[in-house]
């Protein structure tokens, strides 16, 4: 795996880690600069549901980690593709279910990440 297509999915990663941070611990203080559409009377009563959101972007960071650490570069790629698949498709999702703006931060840097995923192993 090419150096560039580690440290996109280190930079997945990474903002997978901060989407749980953000979810999981500072849905009530922090997350409401972010999501400013999102109705500020709602934050309390979605902190259990938004704490779940967390958990499951801390298993794709977990994912994409554990990739990076896999010695066996058939499994090293598979890994990182399935992991990165999975953020991409979440991506898109989110981007047609809530907002267009989760394409760009979070579909587009996973979608780089299988583009060079993939350059560097053919």
């Amino acid at each position: 795996m090419s150096i560039i297509a580690k440290i996109i999915i280190a930079l997945v990663a990474l903002l997978h880690l901060y989407f749980l941070w953000l979810e999981m611990f500072a849905w009530t203080t922090k997350a409401k600069k972010v999501f400013r559409k999102f109705p500020k009377e709602l934050f309390e009563p979605t902190k259990t549901m938004a704490a779940n959101q967390g958990l499951y972007n801390g298993f794709l960071a977990a994912g994409l980690i554990w990739s990076l650490t896999i010695k066996n570069a058939t499994w090293q790629f598979n890994v990182a593709l399935f992991f990165l698949a999975c953020v991409a498709v979440a991506g898109v999702y989110g981007a047609i279910s809530v907002s267009k703006k989760i394409f760009i931060v979070q579909a587009l840097p996973a979608l780089l990440g299988i583009l060079l995923l993939l350059a560097s192993y053919l």
